[in-house]
């Protein structure tokens, strides 16, 4: 009895090891497509002078602000359009009149956004790359981002509100 029983235990290991195997190789055959596909982007853009940040975040600044720069806790007011690498936008409010504010720190946006805010001041513009690592991951955002996917995003800070104290 107690034989089956370590058999069937054994077995159960194995399969999910196995399962645990496989899902690593298809997970670094799409990481190894978005690196790829980065890189192309680069390539193919070679006069935008990104930097790339040590959390992988790739940071252009287009326009130097002269305000304040964000801290956890200001609230922020954005105008900003984010495209994929083939240059199709897939969100934006800057055709509109109303900016996207949000309180700094508040875990409202993917990590990338927030990091590329960070490193603006007020009035400045900036383009940021954001793998997906720093974006939606693996899993994407049904239905307009799959995972695994890079994507641009165009910002202008244009106002920086510290709390009252």
């Amino acid at each position: 009895m107690i034989n089956k029983n370590l058999k069937t235990i054994k077995l159960i290991l194995m399969t999910v090891f196995l399962i645990s195997l496989a899902s690593c190789d298809i997970s670094s055959k799409y990481e190894k497509r978005e690196k790829e596909k980065i890189q192309d982007y680069l390539d193919n853009n070679r006069n935008l002078n990104f930097s790339l940040k040590p959390s992988g975040l790739y940071y252009l600044e287009v326009e130097a602000g002269t305000g304040l720069s964000p801290i956890i806790g200001d609230s922020v007011f954005v105008t900003y359009t984010g495209l994929f690498l083939s240059g199709n936008i897939f969100d934006s409010n800057a055709y509109g009149t109303d900016t996207y504010d949000y309180i700094v720190g508040n875990n409202r946006n993917v990590e990338g956004f927030n990091e590329g805010i960070s490193y603006m001041k007020e009035g400045g513009k900036a383009l940021i790359l954001i793998p997906s690592s720093l974006g939606w991951g693996a899993i994407g955002s049904y239905p307009y981002i799959e995972g695994y996917t890079p994507v641009l995003y165009q910002l202008e800070l244009v106002h920086v509100k510290r709390p009252v104290k």
